[in-house]
């Protein structure tokens, strides 16, 4: 029975992590987008027993993704919304706290950053559900919680805020990180 149990538990893991997986290459061909207008993309920074999914760099601002993957119900709408501290699949509270995460992970960003590269960069969360339809974002909101598909257009809205100078400096930064924090 335990064997059994063990089993069927093993296979629950395993298509959850397929499922994240997938999730996080449809984010990275959505993100890919971007670079013709001039942004950079790090995929995959890897911390201190946690890791960042995506992070887009651009004359617009530099961007914290990360990916959420839920299979969507049968017959039914596939909703996200949210507050200013939760997130909601189809009315059911998310128990991960996506929220706290994402402002978590971008303060760590702008830590870093501001090790390597001597200047202190706003980071803007974002919160991506491929898939799902979202809530409208409000005004003046700390995280953005949105489709992928809806990622390009939020980010070339935003005012030009860094230079492409800093957008190399930022790019080659990271890059040197990842290339020096990968798991072997």
């Amino acid at each position: 029975i335990y064997l059994i149990y063990k089993s069927f538990k093993t296979v629950k893991e395993i298509k959850l992590l397929i499922l994240g997986r997938d999730g996080e290459k449809i984010v990275a061909e959505e993100l890919q987008g971007l670079l013709k207008d001039g942004a950079a993309i790090i995929h995959d920074i890897v911390g201190d027993k946690f890791n960042i999914d995506h992070v887009v760099i651009s004359n617009h601002g530099i961007f914290l993704i990360e990916t959420k993957t839920y299979s969507k119900p049968i017959n039914k709408e596939s909703k996200i919304s949210f507050d200013e501290e939760h997130v909601y699949v189809d009315g059911y509270k998310v128990d991960r706290e996506p929220i706290k995460q994402a402002k978590s992970l971008s303060k760590w960003l702008q830590d870093l950053l501001l090790q390597t590269t001597g200047q202190k960069f706003p980071i803007h969360p974002v919160i991506l559900f491929p898939g799902w339809f979202t809530d409208r974002i409000k005004k003046g909101q700390d995280v953005w919680i949105l489709n992928p598909k809806a990622l390009p257009t939020f980010i070339s809205n935003e005012p030009v805020t860094i230079k492409d100078t800093d957008v190399h400096l930022i790019t080659y930064h990271l890059s040197r990180y990842v290339r020096t924090h990968e798991i072997n």
